[in-house]
Parts: C-alpha cells; structure tokens; sequence
C-alpha cells in the first residue's frame, strides 16, 4: 500500500478567530451582494449550466444542501435550478451517481466519505466497473452514534463494547442470531461499528452478523428485533431513545474526536465539464455550511431537516442533538456536548487527504479494498481538495487550512493512525480481515 504525501499538520482554528472569519466572510458577501445581487458569477460568464441533480440521504449532515436549496444559495451563484433529490439508501445513490444525470440518475450527492473511491476504484458497483467522482468538500465531523436495543439496558453500554461480547455470545447460545446494522458496506457508519465492536474484542466477521440496513428504516427494524445495534446519523437515534426502543451507547465523536463524516461529491466527467458551475455549487454548500454552523440558526435548521421534503421526523427527534444536548437514554445526559456535529467549525468543511486515506486504510483492513490497493493514485483521482481551496479563496475565507494532513490522529482506544505510516497503524488492529 502506498502512503498519501504528508506535510505539515495544520492548527484547529479557536472560536474567537473561527466567528472573526465567519463575521468576516459575511460582511464580504453581503458588500458582493450589493454589487452582484445575481451571486458571485452575475459579472462573469456565469456557470455553464442553471442547474444540477444533487441527491442526499435524510440524515442531519445533509442539511447543508437542504439551507443551499431553501435559503436561495444555490440561486445566489447562479445556479437556480439545482435539485435536491432524496434517495431511498446509499445503494440508491450509488446505482443513480453511475447512471448520472443524463441517464435518469444524479450529478452528485451528499455521501458516506469512502463511497467515492469504492465507485471510482469499482469495488462497489456493478461488474466492478468505475465511475470516477470527485470530493469537493465535507459536509460534517462527527455527530454520528451507535446505539443498542432495550434489551441491553442493564450493561450500560458506552466505548468499552467488552461486556457486550458475553451478552452476545449468551444469546447465541439460545440459538438466537445476533446482528450489527450499517448503511453501507465499507462506508462510515459501517467502519464506526467495526471499529467499536473489535477494539471490545468482537470480531464484526464472525461474533456477530453485520447487515445493511437504509438509515430511514433503523429505527422500525429495532423495533421488530431485526438487529442488536446499529449506527446512522441523527435523527434516527434520537427517535429510538424517544420511543423508548433503545439508547445510544456513544456518538461517534467519543470513538474519534472531530472525525471526518459526510462529503458532498459530483461525478468527474461534471467537475471537468462544467468548472464554474462546479465551484458556483461548492460556494452555495460552503455558504450554507456556515449558516448551519451558527448556533443561533440551529432551531431552524432543525425545522428544516424535519420537513417532509427533507428528513420528514418529528421536530423532537432532531433539535436536541442539532443543540448539542445528549439524551443517550439509559440515564447518561449530556449538554453542550463537545461531540456536536458541526458543519464548518474544526475546518470541518476541508477535505483532508489524511483523512480520506484513513478511510481507504480502513476498506483495505476489511477486505472492501485489496492490500496492494494504490491510495495516493486513488487519492488523486478522487480528492479535489485543490478546488476547495481556490473556490474558499474566492469567498473570502481566511481560515484556509495550510497542509492537506491534520497531522497524527488518536482514538479512543489509544491507537494512533499516522498519515505517513498507515501500514503500522493496519499492524497494530488485532482483528481485521485483509484481502
């Protein structure tokens, strides 16, 4: 496996200086405005095309393209008829992303990280065929969970998954199976449970059955005892907690503080046809990204993503984590937990190299990816972190990170993942399943 170039590792920006940029970018738009009130491309040419099919997953780290859409940013930039499509699962994102388009299916989407390099590499899709796609930005880090059945209240669950193992293999012994649901095989939410289960010594191959289950559908699959556990975004875990069907043993974030989540991709053959309508999508989902950020938006932005449009759940079930206020429901409350979704602060929005190479390590210690995979040619074709960065210096952003690597990363198990070394990181996994 080929190690991704690594440089120096760049600073987390504090908040004094994250509201000073944000303040500052916004008083830049709003004078642009004044100027340009069609958005930033009214002087130039403007985009190539008005519009594009962008499809998402009803999930919270959405809501970007949901504020894109009903806050008028797509428009701004010269893009008015961007669609927002809702996709039944990321099975259906997939099939639609390869279709694109001009096949009845989609231009780009809202998607779990690692999706793009298993469609580009064809690991994924069908006769292992590759559609090459293109990661623009993250939309989110952290404010995923894992969360467990009713019946497993007694344990308490929390990171340390070890008492679950002899739970499990008790119910085995009844001659009962015993599943772990994911959304998509190799993707985040998948790669978080594995993580979980195997550092409390559960094999995820063969302790305990994984299966894949739409995140919209977690919910009413625990209901009827179809898994054991699952991990999804929110409000799907909330919504378990407040139908007393579960709790939550952990957000994602107490796995991998500020880890990388969502991000928003667009087929290649897009990004190479049409650059500026590229950079005029990126700079709506940017802007917007900053709105979802701003805690004072965060009771509306929780009504949005409820609409039927969009997430369609009950407001109650989104609010309270969107605020950062952790109901885990087996007794343990948190407020203004430090492991809140956010959008843009942390550099949330930056496509690391570090941090999709990570993922890569991740599919290959799984068996979604060979051993011999080569990351950094992959990483090329796949990580647009360059159009990022010139389309974050067109809108004023100052807050511009100066490596393509965070640097060393730590987990909550005390494993420790080095960009330049990811092969002593995959050395280190006692449990894994390479190909």
């Amino acid at each position: 496996m080929t190690a991704s170039r690594t440089l120096k590792s760049t600073f987390a920006p504090n908040r004094r200086r994250f509201l000073k940029d944000v303040a500052a970018t916004t008083a830049l738009l709003a004078a642009g405005r004044q100027l340009l009130p069609q958005g930033a491309y009214a002087a130039a040419s403007g985009p190539e095309v008005s519009g594009a099919k962008l499809g998402f997953i009803a999930l919270t780290d959405a809501g970007p393209l949901f504020v894109a859409k009903e806050k008028g940013f797509f428009a701004k930039h010269g893009m008015p008829d961007v669609e927002v499509l809702k996709q039944s699962s990321w099975g259906t994102t997939r099939d639609n992303l390869v279709l694109g388009a001009a096949g009845n299916g989609i231009d780009g989407a809202h998607i779990l990280t690692p999706m793009p390099y298993l469609i580009t590499s064809g690991a994924v899709t069908q006769n292992n065929q590759p559609t090459p796609l293109s990661i623009l930005a993250r939309l989110n880090v952290a404010g995923q969970c894992i969360s467990v059945g009713q019946e497993y209240a007694g344990l308490k669950l929390g990171v340390d998954a070890t008492p679950f193992k002899a739970a499990l293999a008790a119910k085995k012994g009844t001659g009962k199976e015993v599943k772990a649901a994911n959304t998509f095989p190799g993707g985040t939410h998948d790669l978080w449970i594995r993580y979980w289960l195997a550092a409390g010594g559960i094999d995820p191959n063969s302790d305990i059955q994984t299966i894949t289950v739409p995140p919209a559908q977690m919910v009413a699959n625990m209901k009827v005892g179809t898994m054991d556990c699952f991990c999804v975004c929110e409000p799907w875990n909330h919504q378990l907690v407040n139908q007393g069907i579960g709790y939550t043993a952990l957000t994602t974030g107490e796995l991998w503080d500020k880890h990388p989540e969502k991000s928003f991709t667009l087929r290649t053959d897009f990004v190479e046809k049409y650059p500026k309508a590229t950079k005029a999508l990126l700079m709506a989902i940017m802007e917007a990204q900053m709105w979802c950020e701003d805690m004072a938006n965060k009771e509306e932005l929780a009504q949005i993503c409820a609409k039927r449009n969009w997430i369609n759940a009950p407001f109650k079930d989104v609010v309270d984590r969107m605020k950062g206020n952790f109901d885990y429901g087996n007794g343990k409350v948190v407020e203004n937990s430090p492991f809140i979704m956010h959008y843009w602060a942390d550099n949330a929005s930056y496509p690391f190299r570090s941090h999709d190479l990570w993922f890569l390590t991740e599919d290959i210690r799984w068996g979604y990816l060979p051993k011999n995979t080569d990351t950094k040619a992959l990483l090329d074709r796949v990580n647009r972190e360059d159009l990022w960065r010139e389309t974050a210096k067109e809108l004023g952003v100052s807050a511009i990170p100066d490596s393509t690597s965070r640097g060393v990363e730590t987990f909550f198990d005390g494993k420790v993942f080095d960009p330049a070394n990811p092969s002593a990181y995959l050395e280190s996994l006692a449990i894994k399943r390479m190909v």
